[in-house]
């Protein structure tokens, strides 16, 4: 059968996680391909609101198979709350299955996110300290602890009594903090692995066997396509890869087996943290219109984090960003979200170009430092002034949300396939 990606175009938050839930009506396998708990998805249907960190969204179908896969980094104790507060609502994850070849977030990682951050002052990356980097700096230098470990303890001492040496005279001599027991360690993930046992298989194997049966498989990342470790705008990004290939080396799949790539774009833009963002509304030193409209659509459109609750920063729609994110993914089709939340504005502008010097640039520069300061080059488009979160058709919208659509569409070169118009189920519209 087929094997979906759903990617996201921006700096993330664009919306995956309501696109993931429905398109999960249609599958056999949601699976989380990177990434940890630094990312939320938010999926609403009806009285019910899950916020989703580790376990892949589909997880509200009773037919579909969760999984989190090889490339996910996984803090237990964080994955077995959130299974608690599912069962708490009435969900059954039972079906979810957790790859042994993921890596474990550790309590040292936790520890060196934040001291790191910390010390690194006005260059501070804006992470979530939630321990994903450092968890991703020990895969790559081969010292990470995995799933399987926490099956065979005598390997799992050994292995962590190991990195521990090193990591407590970082954490001792270079941030005066006190070392970690690795029996203390050893005794709380004991209790984990107990716990985790259940979920634990061959994940590889699973979708590998389920795709030859004819099954269908939708893979999830999180984060966006700009916050890729090798293509996002680095040193600004999170520590793996959110695009479409790492999708594939997460899950275990060959590139033979992917027949959509679908990206997840929002309407407008957004980013958490620090880094460049050159269509950004409300800046320091930006106008007092500039600021009034970054409220606005921020008030509008719920921008905080749901990992973090941080404010998002926001911006006008950037057809730069979205043009390279279908080169980079190799983008199908588009799934646009949030429109609903520019029917407050009378004028709308996109992007459809940077200018830096005397250069035009209407593809992504090659370099940091134009991105840095590369000014947007803006066209405007009338907005709709009316509100469309009821609308059930796509015929149905405003002319003006029509043209806005189809303007997006054309920039990017990428069909959109289907529009969002609220945060529920039913509030999205597929176009023919």
């Amino acid at each position: 059968m087929s094997a979906i990606i759903v990617v996201g175009t921006q700096w993330g938050d664009e919306g995956k996680g309501k696109a993931t839930d429905l398109l999960a009506d249609r599958v056999d396998y949601v699976v989380r391909y990177q990434g940890g708990n630094n990312a939320g998805h938010t999926v609403i249907v009806g009285d019910v609101t899950l916020k989703l960190h580790l376990v892949p969204s589909g997880v509200m179908y009773e037919h579909v198979t969760p999984v989190i896969a090889d490339g996910v980094v996984i803090d237990p104790g964080v994955l077995l709350t959130e299974l608690d507060q599912l069962v708490d609502q009435g969900l059954d994850p039972s079906k979810l299955r957790i790859s042994g070849n993921a890596h474990v977030i550790m309590p040292y990682h936790l520890e060196l996110d934040r001291l790191t951050e910390r010390h690194l002052g006005r260059q501070k990356l804006g992470t979530t300290k939630r321990g994903i980097g450092p968890a991703y700096a020990d895969k790559a230098s081969r010292v990470g602890l995995r799933v399987q470990d926490l099956y065979d303890m005598k390997i799992f001492r050994q292995k962590l009594d190991t990195v521990l040496k090193e990591r407590n005279a970082v954490l001792s001599r270079v941030y005066n903090r006190l070392p970690m027991k690795a029996a203390d360690i050893e005794t709380e993930y004991a209790v984990y692995a107990e716990r985790l046992a259940p979920y634990i298989a061959d994940t590889g194997t699973l979708l590998h066997d389920a795709l030859d049966q004819g099954q269908a498989v939708l893979l999830e990342g999180a984060q966006g396509t700009l916050l890729d470790l090798d293509h996002g705008t680095y040193p600004f990004v999170t520590s793996s890869n959110p695009v479409a290939g790492g999708a594939l080396t997460g899950a275990g799949l060959g590139p033979d087996r992917i027949t959509q790539v679908i990206g997840i774009t929002k309407a407008y833009v957004t980013r958490v943290g620090a880094g460049p963002f050159p269509t950004e509304l409300g800046a320091e030193g930006a106008s007092a219109a500039s600021h009034d409209i970054a409220e606005r659509m921020t008030e509008v459109g719920g921008e905080y984090g749901t990992t973090t609750g941080r404010r998002r920063r926001v911006g006008w729609f950037d057809a730069v960003l979205a043009r390279y994110a279908r080169r980079v993914n190799g983008l199908t089709e588009q799934f646009l979200t949030k429109l609903d939340v520019l029917s407050q504005f009378d004028v709308l502008r996109v992007c459809r170009a940077y200018r830096y010097q005397d250069s035009e640039f209407e593809h992504f520069p090659p370099h940091q430092s134009i991105i840095h300061r590369a000014a947007p080059i803006y066209e405007e488009l009338p907005g709709w002034g009316t509100e469309i979160t009821e609308v059930e058709h796509y015929a149905d919208l405003p002319k003006p949300a029509q043209a806005y659509v189809d303007r997006l569409e054309e920039l990017t070169q990428v069909p959109v396939r289907w529009v969002s118009v609220g945060p529920e189920r039913r509030q999205t519209l597929e176009r023919d």
